[in-house]
């Protein structure tokens, strides 16, 4: 007994200055902290040890990422869920520690599928022209059985303790940010809109809590995120969103412009999305979207150079398809001064909000030289 508790108070001790409430240079804090490893695996028979050392193996693991050595973080952690995962059955507490790991295992995996603003690089999945390398995907595909496996457990625990509740849409919201990284869009928004009910139930039963400023926080992430996604879409995926009662009625205007842009007509809209065509009619007036185009010009040394200004810009318009914009660009630019002439090649993208990939371009032309015929796409 006296050999656990000089234990816990070596945890207590490395919890304080994790927290920043005790103060020790990066050598004593390792040293600490693989002291309190060691004496952690000495009692592989006792559950609280267990889970407080698949804690601890998780700290060390974000010092080494801290350092740029991810392959020993990523080793480190994953020693560190196997132990809190034998922990996890004993107590609701150890399980909860559980989830948190797989969620934090799973964000350090699919970093690389993020840019800076943790938003996913490669949102097209395999159609975008320059996707993931095969272990970026690999570690992603861990990421998103890591995190399916986060909801089960915050689903499997007693929801009506509000902590769980909490858990388990959080878990939602990450497993969506995994599913997006990997082009997995509607499934994406999906889960995501999920996750956005759990936290308005949240937000009215724990009002003016310190839970209900973080739900508040956590809508803000979501409704940022789902902007962005439906963006990236098929019409269909829209139609099937609406059909399962996963697309929220302040998405819906932005969602009919969606489809607009791809170009489907005003009355297909209207049946797809389950809306009357007033509706729709007046979601397109008064709702704009944002064109950007880029026009390139292939040189002798066989590298595209983008055109400046009018040929790369943007305008917003109404109610008016991505094969509209482009045909404009490309009328405007075949007559204009800048167009190179016969034999060599221009391409025209144009994108929705913000140019980006390729493969996300709303319509897209190749003439000239050796390019096929010029088919808008």
């Amino acid at each position: 007994m006296a050999e656990r508790e000089a234990v816990l108070r070596l945890d207590e001790q490395w919890a304080r200055v994790r927290s920043g409430a005790a103060h020790a240079p990066p050598q004593e804090r390792e040293r600490l902290l693989d002291e309190l490893i060691g004496a952690l695996r000495t009692r592989p028979d006792d559950a609280e040890c267990t889970a407080l050392l698949g804690l601890r193996l998780a700290d060390r693991a974000a010092l080494r990422f801290a350092e740029g050595d991810r392959a020993s973080a990523l080793a480190t952690i994953e020693e560190g869920l196997r132990s809190s995962e034998r922990a996890a059955a004993c107590a609701p507490e150890f399980a909860r520690w559980y989830a948190r790991g797989l969620i934090n295992h799973g964000v350090w995996l699919a970093w690389p599928l993020s840019d800076g603003d943790r938003l996913p690089r490669h949102p097209l999945g395999t159609a975008a022209s320059q996707g993931p390398s095969a272990m970026e995907r690999a570690a992603g595909e861990r990421a998103l059985d890591l995190t399916r496996a986060a909801v089960e457990v915050w689903a499997g625990l007693d929801q009506g303790d509000p902590v769980n509740r909490r858990g388990l849409a959080q878990a939602k919201v990450f497993l969506g940010d995994r599913l997006a990284e990997l082009g997995h869009a509607e499934e994406a928004v999906a889960w995501a809109v999920d996750a956005e009910c759990d936290f308005r139930r949240q937000l009215l039963a724990e009002h003016g809590s310190q839970a209900s400023q973080e739900a508040e926080e956590a809508l803000d992430h979501i409704g940022r995120q789902l902007e962005l996604r439906l963006r990236y879409l098929s019409f269909d995926s829209l139609t099937a969103l609406r059909a399962r009662g996963l697309l929220p009625e302040r998405l819906l205007p932005q969602a009919v412009v969606a489809a607009r842009v791809q170009g489907v007509e005003e009355a297909g809209i209207a049946a797809g999305l389950r809306l009357e065509a007033e509706q729709v009619r007046t979601m397109l007036e008064v709702t704009p979207w944002t064109a950007v185009w880029r026009v390139e010009v292939r040189g002798p040394d066989g590298v595209w150079a983008a055109l400046e200004h009018p040929w790369h810009s943007a305008t917003e318009v109404r109610d008016r398809t991505a094969a509209d914009v482009g045909a404009e660009v490309v009328r405007g630019f075949t007559e204009s001064a800048d167009h190179p002439g016969r034999g060599r090649p221009w391409r025209i993208l144009l994108w929705w909000h913000q140019e980006g990939d390729p493969a996300g371009a709303r319509f897209r032309l190749s003439a000239g030289g050796d390019a096929p015929p010029a088919t808008p796409s």
